[in-house]
């Protein structure tokens, strides 16, 4: 339940979502199975394992996208092909050309999708309705992309927005390292990746690295720029911010993880006190984040 890479937008200011309104606009779009030639099925699904597709807790949201896609590598229709070619050439001595390689090949697609596995992968959001945040639990933008999309889809249109700082994560972040200084509330950790603004686009990272001293400095005055550094918040959650305002490698310390396991009795106690603990911690962070790069845009 806990995220791991998260993108981050800004709900509309007038927004008044409520987790039942929510529930049933989304139960007009559950996940259903693939079916014939379908290669792809994309749909609401629960958070939890049950009838539910919304779960709600003290202001906070969350739901979850499920996507559904029949694995049919491309390797293994090739290989079909290869045998009905074989086949064709023997019995009708000639060669098959490439037009008929591609009909034969959809054929083969079409032949083969209703017996395809399908594989099943979910992408989580949290809507946090106090500060206005609508924050999405994926690796890529694409997926990101994805859920914003069929989100629309089903609320007719959510305009929401990517959050937009007053000061960019490269200024900002540049700039704590040539003072050797984070933000208050905030540690500068031990990755950093920095990247000159010429046409050579060298780059330079660090892992697991002591990021004080003249190195760092040293590439600061010859141009590069922070894309990515390494930061812990108020010694409770670690993470890297990139220079598109993502937010990767979540980590909760342990100390927040052991609240819930100590305090939960079964499986949904713990889902419960995971999600509580995790979206109380992740807005204030963010919130504090928003308030270190500047504070938000005012024209955004």
């Amino acid at each position: 339940m806990w995220f791991k890479n998260i993108f981050i937008y800004r709900l509309p200011v007038d927004c008044a979502i409520t987790a039942a309104a929510l529930q049933e606009k989304l139960a007009l779009k559950p996940l259903l199975p693939c079916s014939g030639l379908d290669k792809q099925s994309r749909g609401w699904v629960s958070c939890r394992g049950d009838d539910r597709l919304v779960h709600a807790a003290n202001g906070q949201i969350l739901f979850a996208l499920g996507v559904e896609q029949k694995l049919l590598p491309a390797t293994i229709i090739t290989r079909f092909a290869k045998e009905r070619v074989a086949d064709i050439e023997a019995q009708q001595g000639y060669k098959v050309g490439r037009k008929e390689m591609k009909d034969l090949k959809e054929a083969i697609t079409e032949e083969l999708l209703p017996r395809a596995f399908a594989l099943l992968r979910t992408t989580y959001a949290w809507i946090d309705t106090a500060n206005g945040f609508l924050v999405i639990d994926a690796a890529s933008a694409a997926k990101a992309e994805e859920l914003l999309e069929f989100l629309n889809k089903t609320l007719d249109d959510l305009p929401v927005k990517p959050l937009h700082t007053e000061l960019s994560p490269v200024a900002a972040m540049t700039d704590w390292l040539a003072g050797e200084a984070a933000p208050a509330g905030f540690t500068i950790d031990r990755e950093l990746e920095l990247r000159a603004t010429g046409e050579s686009r060298a780059t330079v990272r660090y892992a697991n690295h002591a990021l004080e001293g003249d190195e760092i400095l040293a590439h600061i005055a010859a141009g590069k720029r922070a894309t990515r550094l390494g930061l812990t918040w108020n010694d409770r959650v670690s993470f890297v911010l990139t220079e598109q305002l993502q937010i990767k490698r979540l980590e909760f310390l342990d100390i927040i993880k052991e609240e819930s396991t100590t305090l939960a009795d079964t499986a949904d106690e713990l889902f419960e006190l995971d999600f509580t603990l995790m979206t109380g911690e992740l807005a204030k962070m963010l919130v504090d984040l928003t308030d270190a790069l500047g504070g938000e845009k005012s024209n955004q």
